[in-house]
């Protein structure tokens, strides 16, 4: 008997992960391998570097004796998910800029294929494999290089009219503010995304410091580091009052190299955030952070593809293979 294996694509600035994922969400095999080749994202064979993971990694099926359902690719930037096209925000991986993805990896693969924002696909598959598992609501805000939100609410994944529903690293948080990559001021991500942390860590105590960096000091009790967090800290709390008090989601998570590293801060970060939010709101939404490894990513990748392909509409609003 033939068993079904959903292959799942996690595309990120640095790195690309492929694995091949059960129904029930157990990664059976997975690799990795660098987005872009020495000459970096503006160099081509991206694209070409993806489908041949993507092609190779489907045929590790064979030899399990299984087939591949549907693939799903989580993208940086904004997807249109109706069509598996990525929009013109994908500034991580600037070749994929207007690619019709889920029908080139369709035809590279030979299965249905779907793709959509990256949170979005990492939140669609910590709601039906991970830590969202029996929530009806949740939102996952993935914060390192950027900060992207996903959000999950009766059991739909939102993306949006206009496939921006989760850019949560881009509420503005202080009106005049710092600049941001988007060209407003004032928005969450200029003040807790690693880049960004690592530029104002940079500034203040006269050095090159990276995000890792600066926790690292702060933690063995640097002063003007723990300071640079403790803004962080709150311009974070900020942003989180802004889920809670707006969404009221069942399950908030964070995760993402900056987010897992506010878990050391995990009780001064809810004692501001209760500084802010309505307590009954709060009081009804449980926060967690998420160490997630890139064999866990893949994941929500494939739960693109489960839904695509087998997922119920009543419960699941899949995108639509190209």
């Amino acid at each position: 008997m033939t068993t079904d294996l959903f292959l799942g694509l996690d595309v990120g600035g640095t790195t690309t992960s492929a694995g091949l994922v059960t129904a029930d969400g157990r990664v059976v095999e997975s690799r990795s391998q660098p987005t872009h080749g020495p000459g970096g994202p503006h160099e081509p064979g991206a694209l070409a570097r993806l489908l041949a993971l993507a092609a190779d990694v489907a045929a590790a099926a064979r030899p399990r004796g299984a087939r591949i359902a549907a693939v799903g690719a989580g993208v940086p930037g904004v997807v249109d998910a109706s069509s598996g096209t990525v929009g013109g925000e994908a500034h991580n991986v600037p070749e994929l800029t207007g690619v019709p993805l889920g029908r080139l990896l369709a035809e590279s693969v030979g299965a249905p294929a779907f793709a959509d924002n990256d949170v979005n696909a990492l939140a669609l598959g910590e709601w039906l494999w991970g830590a969202g598992r029996g929530a009806r609501s949740l939102v996952l805000l993935a914060i390192g290089t950027g900060l992207g939100g996903g959000i999950v609410l009766d059991g739909q994944l939102y993306r949006g009219a206009a496939g921006f529903g989760g850019e949560l690293g881009h509420v503005p948080i202080e009106l005049q503010g710092r600049p941001c990559i988007c060209g407003a001021r004032g928005c969450l991500k200029a003040y807790v995304a690693g880049p960004d942390l690592a530029a104002e860590a940079t500034k203040r105590l006269g050095r090159s410091v990276s995000a890792a960096e600066l926790f690292a000091l702060a933690a063995a009790g640097d002063g003007p580091a723990g300071a640079i967090l403790d803004e962080a800290a709150e311009a974070l709390a900020a942003g989180l009052t802004i889920v809670i008090n707006g969404l009221n989601p069942e399950r908030l998570l964070l995760a993402g190299t900056v987010g897992s590293a506010f878990a050391a801060r995990a009780a001064d970060l809810r004692a501001r955030v209760a500084r802010r939010a309505y307590a009954g709101a709060l009081a009804t939404t449980e926060i967690t952070f998420l160490d997630l490894g890139k064999d866990t990513t893949v994941r929500g990748g494939a739960a693109l593809a489960y839904c695509g392909r087998l997922g119920d509409a009543k419960s699941v609003r899949p995108g639509t293979s190209a």
